[in-house]
């Protein structure tokens, strides 16, 4: 009030003075309204508490607050989360040392759960994870471990389902990332795996090998059948061909007696083809030559043989 006398004392009128007052007060109340009107996105949520005490959750939209009695608690992500946990260090059934790493996928299905079960849900999330992690791992030894990563994700993701339901926390997935063992653990191992990959390549050989050497003797028997077979055709082939030469020659002695039998030779001519023939055999090669009784008197052949002449 003193502020406007003294206003008005410089000259300005009181209702001009009046005027600015409510314009600025005017201008604040316009602020802190606008200030107050919220949109919530497609997806979020927003945990809204009226004089500390939770109201209500806001959904996708347009919002107003109260101005001073209502304030955003938390703005709550409806979308699937990450948690890409650091590797833990966990101890197995037969006491082997390891750190093992995972992701666990989940979204939040109850914001004002999520807001007030737990004090930082994440971190509640990872501690969670370890324990669990470390639990089922005590239960396994190292080449279970190694081997049953299916069945540590499924283990894992039904506990931290069920423990995080007060949570508003729906886990969808677990997944072990990374398995690792201790030095001196991953070089038998790499030892071992080396054995095998060279254990298998050796009977790698030796199957080719064998497969090698038994084609090459099925090979040589069909060779061998097939050799055998040309020659028993060739056998017979020859064979054949004898025995139809010495047929085609009896044949012909035959049609030459035959010849001789119906020409009717007188006796003369028969000794004197004896003789002809004998010549042939001695062929200036014989020392000594068998003269049938037949052709015993070469005189009287000799007189036959001028008279024909």
């Amino acid at each position: 009030m003193n502020r406007l006398v003294i206003l008005a004392s410089d000259g300005l009128p009181v209702g001009a003075i009046l005027a600015i007052v409510f314009g600025v007060i005017a201008f604040i109340v316009l602020a802190i309204l606008i200030g107050n009107i919220k949109i919530v996105k497609q997806t979020e949520e927003y945990i809204i508490e009226r004089l500390g005490k939770y109201r209500k959750t806001w959904t996708t939209g347009f919002h107003v607050l109260i101005p001073f009695a209502e304030r955003i608690a938390s703005k709550v992500s409806k979308k699937e989360q990450i948690g890409d946990f650091l590797p833990q260090a966990v101890i197995t059934k037969d006491n082997v040392t390891m750190q093992i790493d995972t992701v666990v996928f989940y979204y939040v299905t109850d914001s004002k759960l999520f807001t007030y079960g737990v004090t930082d849900p994440t971190s509640a999330l990872e501690k969670l994870t370890a324990t669990t992690l470390r639990n089922i791992i005590g239960e396994l030894d190292l080449d279970t471990t190694l081997t049953s990563r299916d069945t540590i994700n499924a283990k894992m993701k039904e506990i931290l389902d069920d423990a995080t339901d007060p949570w508003g926390i729906k886990v969808t997935r677990v997944e072990v990332k990374n398995i690792l063992p201790p030095k001196d653990i991953r070089e038998a191992m790499e030892r071992q795996m080396r054995a095998e990959r060279e254990k298998r390549e050796k009977i790698l050989l030796a199957e080719g090998q064998k497969q090698s050497e038994i084609l090459i003797a099925e090979g040589q028997k069909e060779s061998a059948i097939l050799t055998a077979e040309a020659e028993k055709v060739s056998a017979i082939k020859r064979a054949e061909g004898q025995a139809e030469s010495i047929l085609k020659i009896k044949q012909a002695e035959a049609d030459a007696i035959r010849l001789i039998n119906e020409a009717q030779p007188s006796k003369q001519v028969l000794q004197l083809e004896s003789l002809k023939t004998l010549e042939k055999v001695a062929d200036g090669k014989a020392t000594k030559i068998i003269v049938p009784s037949e052709i015993q008197n070469l005189a009287s052949l000799k007189d036959i043989i001028n008279s024909d002449k």
